[in-house]
């Protein structure tokens, strides 16, 4: 049921799984390779067709001078921090408790509203496009950060509420107990007992949660255009002309766009871990 270690295979398995696993890393990071070279590469190397090999000169300082001195870069890099920050704060806070009230509380309608939940991560974002896109016009949020944010906060909820209410139900029950007989009211058990056992998983979830609506592409093209709230994500396509495309300031711009997220995840690594894998081994 479960994939067997590599260390309990034969050696020409074992031999084979170390000849095939750097080629295999090599492929996965050609595309972020390529797009890294890219971005040091003059216009004139795709002009002439230039495209794999080294770049004719070093044009890494001018292009990523353009990126931010000559282009709205900054703006969106201010835009995306702007939705982001605030859906990850909504949704954590949101799931926290929802995750509590359906993980410790016993009643009818528990089970009926953790599948509300946990069903709305199966429907396809695409098929919502049309009726979100028509709410946001009704509503005046259409073009908004604000609108942005709701939208992200709703969407996520499901799945952070999934994420919270598994990882408060392992939690030891006998310590809300305790605290009940001691007469705590149950807002302070939750802010007090129960939030700060959920460190890891609010770390893990918030850069889950960070990485992807800063990385949305689709939602930021239906919901807003135009500086004043696009994300840097469909920022960067502003580099496109009519007739051209500045494939090295769109790589230059797409290294920038997926720094914040990696330097996010290296920072909370050890937290990352630690709220996916606490309690899976007792």
């Amino acid at each position: 049921m479960f994939p067997r270690p590599i260390q309990t295979a034969s050696r020409p398995a074992r031999a084979a799984y170390q000849a095939f696993l750097p080629a295999a890393l090599l492929l996965w990071l050609a595309p972020l390779i390529a797009v890294a070279i890219f971005s040091i590469k003059p216009d004139a190397d795709f002009a002439t067709g230039n495209y794999w090999s080294w770049p004719s000169s070093f044009e890494g300082f001018t292009n990523y001078g353009k990126v931010f001195l000559e282009s709205d870069m900054p703006r969106y890099l201010l835009n995306s921090v702007m939705i982001t920050a605030p859906t990850v704060i909504g949704a954590v806070a949101l799931s926290s408790m929802t995750g509590f009230a359906l993980g410790i509380y016993k009643f009818r309608s528990n089970h009926w509203i953790f599948f509300m939940f946990v069903a709305g991560n199966f429907v396809p974002f695409q098929i919502l496009m049309v009726p979100v896109r028509d709410l946001t016009l009704e509503l005046g949020l259409y073009n908004t950060k604000t609108g942005l944010v709701l939208f992200h906060i709703a969407f996520q909820t499901g799945f952070c509420t999934l994420f919270m209410r598994n990882f408060i139900r392992a939690l030891p029950f006998p310590l809300i107990e305790a605290a009940r007989v001691e007469g705590v009211a149950e807002w302070r058990i939750f802010i007090h007992v129960v939030l700060p056992l959920m460190k890891p998983a609010i770390a893990a979830l918030s850069v889950l949660i960070f990485t992807f609506i800063w990385n949305d592409y689709f939602w930021a093209v239906v919901l807003t255009q135009g500086v004043e709230s696009q994300p840097v994500t469909a920022g960067i396509t502003s580099f496109n002309a009519q007739f051209r495309a500045a494939y090295h300031l769109m790589s230059a711009g797409s290294i920038v766009a997926a720094l914040p997220p990696v330097a996010i995840f290296f920072l909370m690594q050890r937290h990352f871990i630690a709220g996916l894998t606490l309690g899976a081994v007792k």
